[in-house]
């Protein structure tokens, strides 16, 4: 973002470089750095846009150097906004932590983790494996929902983690590995005894009907490119944005499905539901855990990371 006051001489940026630097600012600037967008960063750092912007300018003559560009949706570092972030996250994260939330008292209990994810996951394993924490005095708010908004809303400061279905672009957010979910191809026993195991099992499929989380197919599509190697061109018989109703469906005996294997572990298990194909190589999706960009005073955040990545192993 381009000052009409920042063309100034050498001489002037000069003396702005050697000037000292309110630290506030260079936090403001770490904040838009880290959210690509002015509005996101003050709602992190609880200050209205227009300061924000004001903050930035002031820097920006400080320094003599554009820092960022304005876009469609936010807002692009320029080159020496990259040098500067590394210069100053590290100190300026440490003096976050060290600081911790301005004005609480030691024994004020911390705030809610504000996790997000997918709702089936959260259902079946999420939850389940936190309670022990909420045993702790740990305070939860639990939002489920698709990955692209929950980590558009994870920028924004509106969650503290998010577990997303793929590792999110860019270098703003960090993600790491969480679980492996593997995808079977199921039906209900009356529907299996009536396929039975043909040679040309993805042919035989098109007679069945097909239920699915979404019109498009993304689950069902994704398995028959990676089990048998073709493209799958059809309708839904019945399709619902909720894999448990999915799986609900088909058990029923509404056609057939493919859904990750934690969620249907236990029909497979008890019966319920049966396998219409055991490939070597089945398709398997990695679940990556995000955290909102920068240090968070609450400690409730690190300790929900840490359970989470030792839970899933057994997912």
């Amino acid at each position: 973002m381009r000052d009409r006051n920042s063309n100034g001489s050498p001489e002037d940026a000069g003396q702005a470089v050697g000037a000292p630097l309110d630290l506030n600012l260079l936090r403001t600037f770490l904040s838009v750095y880290r959210t690509g967008s002015f509005t996101a960063a003050a709602r992190l750092l609880g200050l209205s846009q227009p300061t924000v912007t004001t903050q930035i300018r002031t820097l920006e003559r400080q320094l003599g150097r554009e820092l960022f560009e304005r876009r469609a949706r936010g807002v692009t570092p320029a080159p020496y906004a990259d040098e500067l972030a590394a210069r100053v996250v590290e100190p300026l994260d440490s003096l976050a932590a060290v600081a911790g939330p301005a004005g609480s008292a030691e024994d004020a209990p911390a705030e809610p983790v504000h996790l997000a994810g997918p709702a089936e996951l959260l259902s079946r394993c999420v939850l389940p494996g936190l309670a022990p924490l909420v045993d702790k005095g740990v305070r939860l708010r639990v939002t489920p929902g698709l990955t692209d908004p929950l980590l558009d809303d994870l920028r924004a400061g509106r969650h503290d983690l998010v577990i997303a279905t793929f590792r999110p672009r860019g270098r703003t957010l960090t993600a790491l590995a969480l679980n492996d979910e593997e995808f079977v191809l199921v039906a209900a026993p009356t529907w299996a005894r009536r396929i039975g195991a043909p040679e040309h099992l993805a042919a035989t499929l098109h007679g069945v009907p097909l239920v699915a989380y979404a019109e498009d197919l993304p689950i069902v599509r994704r398995y028959w490119r990676h089990v048998f190697g073709r493209r799958l061109v059809r309708q839904p018989a019945l399709t619902m944005p909720d894999l448990n109703g999915v799986k609900a469906a088909v058990a029923g005996g509404a056609g057939f499905t493919v859904l990750p294997r934690y969620l249907c572990a236990g029909e497979l298990a008890s019966g319920a539901l049966v396998l219409l194909h055991d490939p070597d190589d089945p398709p398997i999706n990695t679940g990556f855990l995000v955290q909102r960009p920068g240090t968070s005073g609450n400690p409730h955040v690190a300790l929900v990371r840490d359970h989470l990545l030792r839970a899933a192993r057994d997912w």
